[in-house]
């Protein structure tokens, strides 16, 4: 008896030693972001919190430290993140619009006893999916995204599962996904509701065909109800895409999308500073209609 109740104990105090290990304080994610912020902001990585074999990332590719658009001193407009404790990871929106090279990030870091273990951006910048910095910035920033009251919020489940569904329409047109109004998409810089409209939804369609999108990885941020989804269209080796989305009462309100154009030569539709979208001649379709 004695040795079962040493066995038992063991495996409690292992499992609860794993859980610890596995979560992180809000408290301390946030101060890797500032980190990371400061770090992009002068260029200066070493203003990082960074563990000593940190991966880095950048579109979905292996990078090496001293080549990712982190030692570029960026000036930055407008971010907003979201923070994953059981997760230990963070996402970042980063708006540049000033300078000679606009950009629109989005910045995964994975974080373990503090120290930045990962950092996985998408950059996105003139010819990526109807990218426009300066509509991007004003369509963003002039959001309400204050955390729901905790009546309003949704489970870490039901957000991930609210993502999927969203996601799973371009493969599955009869998908039940939970429309929210009002709704407005952020597609690189295409706006679904530049006329500030109360009724608007994000229900406006995905395009025809089947297309499934796959490699999806989560950071749930319960507490702003908030969900972000990295992920590929088409197949292991297609477009790198972020798409982030915040629900209030279980419902959409905002979708975030970042797409990275892996071929250049093929031309992609850009998003004006109003919002609308610019498409060149032979241009894939859209996603969805902005």
């Amino acid at each position: 008896m004695i040795r079962k109740t040493t066995i038992v104990c063991l495996l409690v105090f292992t499992a609860s030693g794993i859980q610890a290990q596995t979560t992180c304080e809000r408290a301390d994610l946030q101060a890797a972001v500032d980190s990371y912020l400061a770090a992009q902001g002068s260029g200066d990585i070493g203003k990082m919190a960074l563990a000593d074999d940190a991966k880095f990332l950048e579109n979905m590719a292996d990078v090496a430290k001293d080549k990712g658009l982190w030692n570029t001193a960026l000036p930055i407009a407008f971010s907003r993140s979201i923070l994953d404790a059981a997760r230990c990871k963070t996402f970042s929106e980063v708006i540049v619009t000033e300078g000679d090279h606009p950009y629109v990030l989005g910045t995964r870091l994975s974080v373990k006893d503090g120290k930045i273990t990962a950092i996985d951006s998408l950059v996105t910048d003139k010819g990526d999916w109807l990218f426009n910095a300066n509509a991007y910035l004003k369509y963003s920033k002039a959001e309400d995204w204050t955390a729901p009251a905790p009546e309003a919020r949704a489970s870490a489940q039901f957000l991930i599962d609210a993502a999927n569904r969203y996601l799973d329409l371009f493969a599955d047109k009869l998908i039940d996904a939970p429309w929210g109004i009002p709704c407005a998409r952020l597609e690189g810089g295409a706006y679904t509701n530049r006329d500030n409209k109360p009724d608007a939804s994000c229900n406006i369609g995905v395009p025809a065909g089947v297309l499934h999108i796959v490699n999806r990885s989560f950071v749930v941020d319960e507490e702003q109800g908030v969900v972000n989804v990295f992920c590929r269209f088409g197949n292991n080796t297609g477009m790198p895409d972020s798409h982030t989305f915040r629900l209030i009462d279980g419902k959409y309100r905002h979708i975030h999308t970042l797409s990275v154009n892996l071929n250049p030569a093929q031309p992609s539709p850009q998003a004006a500073d109003d919002g609308s979208m610019i498409r060149p001649p032979n241009a894939p379709a859209p996603q969805g209609n902005p």
